[in-house]
């Protein structure tokens, strides 16, 4: 391979910033704004003023809890920035912004505890090759060096970590860094550029040995530099640049840059690096697949609904251009006009006439439109780009508005947050008549809650979803049931004698007759069997019954009284008196459970499964992820409400499960005594 020197693009990016939870993402974002000279000053986070993170839910939390975009101006260059939540109950949102964005900024620091959590978001980045550097932040703070900083944090990447810069200390306290490329010095200033020095003699080896490192590892792509390298050649400024571009568009590295966001430090190197070596958006439509010259493309990042705006699709331009009352068309056919377009800083818009190709815009009014969406010009059509999947909910609870009034609002609210948010999942439950909302954690769904309340103005109960208890009969027995009223003009007679026996597990329910002599009319016996089902609705512990065979084997009737409704009433009250005496017993729902899991937390998980009644099947290394390991499990559905958030205290945040129903099983003891004796309450209160 020979040397990979060329032009460099220039052109409006796309910058994903992404990182473990409390990293120092929305900070940093902050400190490039104020760089960027958009904002006049950086604001701390705990200020609540900050352009990112600025929903009420995130300022009330302190954490990002969604998507926040800014763009700016950099020696005449456009770039948007992205900042994505950390925290991996709000991590879906990064999916469809790393689908359309050029590179992803990864903040890390020194932190061992938040590993886990790097090599999940490193380990994305590599599998959809979406080209990534590092920002080792608060390199102020850390007690150890950066390299063995690095030695620490390699595990979590599956391509090198290609250090950038070394510290530049005084008295042990980090006051700047030497720039391996540049061969340059340069002392920190708070919130200011740096100042330009001289490095230091005692210094001097210790540069020369980083860069070495720096150049071998870009020699590993470029036969010209290892030619070089070998004859004690300096290679040429600019064919170091060329190489250290080239490796990051292709993935092959991820470099590494240092700094403290908290003080602006190192943030304009920083930026100076994504202007002349991140990819544009000729790659990443390269990368995506995109055609060149058919029209606009656009993919939909994120949904916003306004309070006073209406719905906006933060769209990137991947080719041609938007303008205003521009139709476009989705792959399946939905259309739409753009109505009006906006530059977004924060919750902050302001309103452009057209977007060029590369650019990352708001376009309005897109109302049949959903994130993740490609469009396309409704001429030219349009090919869906892939989009990532949604993870498998692992949180519930059901909701309800405190007045019956807001039924309605409450629907249309969950549909719009749904449209921010696609990880949040709406189901009715007909059985119950319950609204569940299902997602990735405890903290997603309070944050869902507290936009329904606060932003849609709804008050709202909610609770833990019910667990479909069954219950189901041990003994067989035979009843007759007799229902017989007179009250003038005509009565009310039915008469049965039924059979009831149990149905293995998973039978469900069987209906027979053993007439004969035409005691029980034909037309009432099915009278008969819906009395039966009526009553297996609610049994004698108060839930529907399951696994029971009933045969009408005998009756009488009257030729003037009897009718389907006195045989109906004939039959509950045979079935009542009757599934008394056949010892019923509660069932609970078993569902069978995968942990996701890293390796050195295997024996904390497979410790809280049977805490839990559950029955531990085995585990494996978990396929494609070394140093991770899959648990296998049988678990009661009503002990996995709240599992995650054991699961990811064990697991620095990072274990995730999926659950299938699996079978149901017999339940007796103090336990199955509390769950009748609270449904028997609910039953009294209705």
């Amino acid at each position: 391979m020979g040397s990979r020197a060329g032009g460099r693009r220039q052109g409006p990016k796309c910058i994903a910033i992404v990182g473990p939870f409390a990293s120092g993402k929305t900070t940093l974002l902050e400190a490039i704004l104020a760089r960027g000279g958009v904002i006049p000053r950086q604001m701390p986070v705990a200020s609540g003023q900050t352009v990112g993170d600025s929903s009420a839910e995130a300022r009330a939390h302190q954490m990002s809890v969604e998507a926040s975009i800014a763009t700016i101006d950099f020696m005449g260059e456009q770039i948007t920035f992205i900042d994505c939540p950390g925290s991996i109950e709000f991590a879906a949102e990064a999916g469809p912004v790393l689908a359309g964005c050029d590179l992803a900024l990864v903040v890390a620091e020194a932190d061992e505890k938040k590993i886990p959590a790097l090599q999940l978001i490193l380990r994305t980045l590599d599998e959809d090759g979406i080209p990534h550097m590092l920002f080792l932040n608060k390199v102020d703070k850390g007690d150890s060096g950066v390299r063995e900083t690095l030695k620490l944090l390699q595990p979590a990447s599956r391509t090198p970590l290609l250090l950038r810069q070394i510290p530049l200390r005084k008295d042990g306290i980090v006051v700047g860094y030497i720039d391996l490329a540049l061969e340059r010095a340069y002392v920190w200033r708070e919130h200011a550029e740096s100042e330009a020095v001289p490095i230091p003699d005692d210094e001097r080896a210790r540069e020369v040995e980083a860069r070495f490192a720096m150049l071998e590892k870009l020699a590993d792509h470029d036969d010209h530099l290892m030619e070089q390298l070998l004859s004690e050649i300096e290679p040429p400024k600019d064919e170091v640049f060329d190489d250290l571009a080239a490796d990051l568009r292709q993935g092959l590295v991820t470099p590494v840059f240092i700094g403290s966001a908290e003080h602006g430090n190192g943030v304009l190197r920083l930026l100076k690096a994504i202007r002349h070596e991140a990819p544009d958006s000729v790659a990443t439509r390269t990368r995506l697949g995109v055609k060149h010259g058919g029209g606009f493309v656009g993919q939909i990042l994120k949904t916003i609904h306004t309070p006073h705006g209406g719905k906006l699709s933060v769209t990137r331009v991947l080719s041609g251009k938007a303008g205003d009352a521009l139709e476009v068309v989705t792959a399946d056919g939905r259309g739409g006009k753009i109505s009006g377009l906006y530059r977004l800083l924060g919750k902050d818009q302001t309103k452009i006439a057209e977007a060029q190709e590369g650019e990352t815009v708001a376009l309005g009014k897109l109302e049949d439109m959903r994130t993740g969406d490609t469009l396309g010009a409704a001429k030219s059509g349009v090919k869906a780009l892939a989009s990532p999947p949604a993870a498998d909910p692992v949180f519930a609870l059901a909701i309800e508005p405190k007045e019956r009034k807001d039924e309605v609002k409450l629907s249309t609210a969950l549909a719009k947050l749904h449209e921010e948010d696609p990880s949040l999942l709406v189901e009715q439950i007909p059985a119950t008549g319950e609204t569940i909302i299902r997602g990735n954690g405890e903290m997603h769904l309070r944050v869902a809650v507290e936009r329904l309340e606060g932003k849609f103005q709804i008050a709202l109960k909610h609770h833990k979803p019910s667990i479909p208890y069954r219950e189901t009969i041990r003994k067989s027995t035979s009843l007759r049931g007799r229902h017989k009223k007179q009250s003038g003009g005509h009565g009310q007679f039915g008469d049965v004698v039924i059979d009831i026996r149990p149905l293995p597990r998973g039978g469900g329910f069987e209906f027979t007759d053993t007439i004969t002599g035409g005691v029980v009319p034909k037309q009432y016996i099915p009278s008969v069997e819906h009395g039966v089902v009526d009553y297996l609705k609610r049994g004698p512990l108060g839930f529907p019954v399951v696994d029971v065979a009933v045969n009408l084997a005998d009756g009488s009737y009257h030729t003037v009284d009897s009718s389907d409704m006195a045989f109906q009433m004939a039959a509950r009250i045979a079935m009542k008196e009757g599934m008394a005496a056949c010892q019923p017993v509660l069932l609970e729902p078993v569902m069978k459970v995968s942990i996701a899991t890293p390796s050195d937390a295997t024996a904390r998980i497979t410790a809280i499964i049977p805490q839990r009644r559950g029955q531990i099947l085995g585990y494996d290394a978990r396929p494609g992820w070394p140093g991770w390991d899959v648990v296998e499990a049988l678990m009661p559905q009503s002990e996995i409400g709240d599992l995650i958030i054991e699961l990811r205290s064990a697991t620095a945040g990072v274990a995730t499960f999926t659950a299938v129903f699996d079978h149901m099983a017999e339940l007796t003891g103090r336990h199955a005594d509390e769950i009748v004796a609270e449904q028997a309450k609910n039953a009294k209160a209705e």
